[in-house]
Formats: C-alpha cells, structure tokens, sequence
C-alpha cells in the first residue's frame, strides 16, 4: 500500500502527472493553445480558441479514489477495517453503475452487505492548481506551477456546483434506500473549499443528518493563505477543511467511534406525543431510544 505523509498537495497532482503520463499521451492530460503550449486549465488571460478536454475525467476519478482509499485504510488498519474501492450493496442503492467510491467495511471486497459498512465516502476531487507541462522531447517533460484555481477558468472539485448536486443526490439516495442506512455516516471528500451559496445548504444537511460533512483534504488550496475563500469550517460545521493527519484521524475514528441513528418522519403532533408518552414508561435510556426508533419509523 502507498504510504502516504500528507494531504492533498501539489506534489500529489504532480504524482498524478506523472503516472497518468505512463497511461496517457499529453494530449489526453492537457488543453493545447494556438501557440502549441500544454495546460492543465485554459489560463483567465488565454483568448486563443478552446476545446473541451473529457479524457482526463476517468484518470483523475481512479487516481482521486484511490488517494482516498489508500489514506483512509493508513488510519483504520489498526482497527481491523477495511476501506474499500469501488464497493457495491444494492440495498443501501451502491450498484455497479453508481457504486461507494470508498467505504470502511468490517469485510474486505467490493461485494458488501449493508450491516458490514460502517461509513461511505463519496470522493469530489480533482486538479486544483493549474500546470504546464514543458515538452522536452517526444517522450518526456516537465511541470510547472503557474497558479492556483484563482488564476484559471476551471472550477475544480466541490467548487462545481454540479459536483455538489452530484454528491448530494447520491448521498439522499442512499439515505433513504433502506432503514439499515440509518446507521451509516455518508461522507463528501474534497479538494478545495465551497462556494459562499453552499454554505447554509452544507449546514442543513449536517444537522438534519442527512450528510456527516464535506470535507476538504487540502489544507492550502490557494497560494494566497490569508484568503477568505480557504475557509477552515462553515458556522454549523457542515464543511470542514483537514490541516493534518492527526486531526483527519482523529475525526474518522469518531465517525464509528459513536453510533448514531438518522432519523426522518413527517408526523403531526399528535402522533408524536403519544410517541412520547409511549417511549417513557421504558425504564432505561437504550431502552427509550431504540422504542423511539423503531415507533418514528412506523
């Protein structure tokens, strides 16, 4: 397994590059302007024609997933969990077509029944910065950073307002697939901060439970660190952007460190008075909360 020292950074998207270049010819990793110069993002100031580059999407898809994958199973391999790819359950709606892009399982495999997945990672990631890729020869290059996402015409990871729909409509559809997702925190991993129109959505959704969080990997998005766009937490803590390791751990460990139920109904007052009144004549807490649970859902 790659061991992994940081978060996202630019020496990941170089490594990216530079394995994709094994893959891929330039041509498939880089927009080419009139004047024959390779970049990872049209530059704001480029007013040559455009095209719109698709083949880079599926590179950057696996290699995301797999950083994501490979940094999660680094912080729950002592825990005798697995983080798995790619995994697919029918019953919480992880199918071949749509499957978890990560989860932590208590098995290991793609095949995954729902009461052994302990959370679901859907991975919102892609190139942050913007690169230009020098040809020395036919075969070979270099990169160069000429900026970060301020200062090229792309919005990447959960700055897209599509990837936040995206992940959203998944993470909804999986909540409701069946009640045993009830128990399953449902986590957004990005690369970059959100937009200011996203942050009371990412909020409401964190406290109605529906999602656990956005998280952002990557502690300095821009070069610019005072920037009030690199923020470290949205008011309710619906985003949150990762500084280190430690803090990384620490957080994913309480995600199954303390069971939760998400709970979702539409009852009068009534219905859920006599609820109440029902659940309290138990004698111990569990013993109210689980009565509680199982009566909402009715």
């Amino acid at each position: 397994m790659l061991v992994l020292t940081d978060l996202w950074s630019k020496n990941t998207e170089i490594e990216f590059f530079r394995k994709s270049l094994d893959l891929a010819v330039p041509e498939q990793l880089f927009y080419i302007t009139n004047d024959k110069k390779y970049f990872a993002y049209w530059p704001l100031d480029y007013r040559g024609d455009k095209t719109t580059l698709q083949s880079r999407n599926a590179l950057i898809g696996n290699f995301t997933e797999k950083w994501s994958t490979d940094i999660i199973q680094q912080i729950i391999e002592n825990d005798k969990l697995y983080a798995v790819k790619g995994a697919i359950c029918d019953e919480l709606a992880l199918t071949r077509q749509s499957p978890g892009d990560v989860v932590i399982s208590k098995k290991n495999g793609v095949e995954q029944r729902p009461e052994d997945i302990i959370v679901i990672f859907e991975v919102k990631m892609s190139i942050v910065w913007n690169w230009e890729y020098i040809k020395e020869n036919q075969t070979h290059g270099h990169l160069k950073c000429i900026g970060d996402y301020k200062t090229h015409s792309g919005n990447p990871g959960l700055l897209r307002s599509d990837s936040m729909l995206k992940a959203i409509g998944k993470s909804v559809n999986i909540r409701i697939s069946s009640p045993k997702a009830s128990r399953i925190p449902i986590i957004i991993l990005g690369n970059t901060p959100i937009t200011k129109n996203y942050y009371k959505k990412v909020d409401q959704l964190y406290k109605a439970g529906i999602i656990q969080g956005f998280w952002s990997l990557n502690p300095s998005p821009l070069d610019c660190n005072n920037s009030r766009e690199n923020i470290k937490t949205t008011q309710e803590g619906g985003f949150f952007r990762f500084d280190n390791l430690e803090d990384l751990q620490n957080r994913i460990r309480l995600l199954y460190s303390h069971e939760a139920i998400f709970l979702s109904c539409m009852k009068n007052k009534t219905e859920l008075g006599k609820i109440i009144e029902t659940v309290n004549k138990q004698k111990t807490y569990e013993e109210k909360g689980e009565l509680f649970i199982r009566l909402i859902g009715e």
